[in-house]
C-alpha cells in the first residue's frame, strides 16, 4: 500500500506480511511483530483479503483434519517447506519453525 509518505522503521512490506500470515494465524509471532503485521493487514486491502482467505483455509483444514495426527516425517517436511517459503516470499530469516497440532472437541 502506498501512502505517499516516507517509510517508517516499523513499516511492513506486503511481501513480508504475506510471507508471515500463517505465523500470525498460528500466534507464533512476538507481540511486537504481531502488532506490526496486523496494522499492515488492517491498512492494506489486498493483504487483508489474503489474510481472510488463509484464515478460512486454516479453519477448513482444522474442521476436516482436526482429529488426525500427522506423522513426524510429514511434520519435518512441512516445517522445512514453511521455512523455505517464508524466506523466499518475505526475504526474512526464520530462526525456528514449530508446528503444533491440537484437537479441539466442539
Amino acid at each position: 500500500m502506498t501512502t505517499g509518505r516516507e517509510p517508517q522503521k516499523d513499516d511492513v512490506r506486503c511481501s513480508e506480511a504475506l510471507a508471515e500470515i500463517f505465523l500470525l494465524l498460528d500466534r507464533e509471532c512476538s507481540p511486537e511483530r504481531d502488532a506490526q503485521l496486523r496494522k499492515h493487514i488492517d491498512d492494506c486491502p489486498p493483504c487483508l483479503e489474503e489474510y481472510g482467505i488463509d484464515e478460512q483455509l486454516k479453519q477448513l483444514l482444522h474442521r476436516k483434519c482436526g482429529g488426525d495426527t500427522a506423522p513426524d516425517e510429514f511434520k519435518q517436511k512441512l516445517r522445512a517447506s514453511i521455512h523455505k517459503t517464508v524466506q523466499q516470499r518475505g526475504d526474512v530469516t526464520v530462526e525456528r519453525t514449530e508446528i503444533r497440532l491440537e484437537q479441539h472437541s466442539e
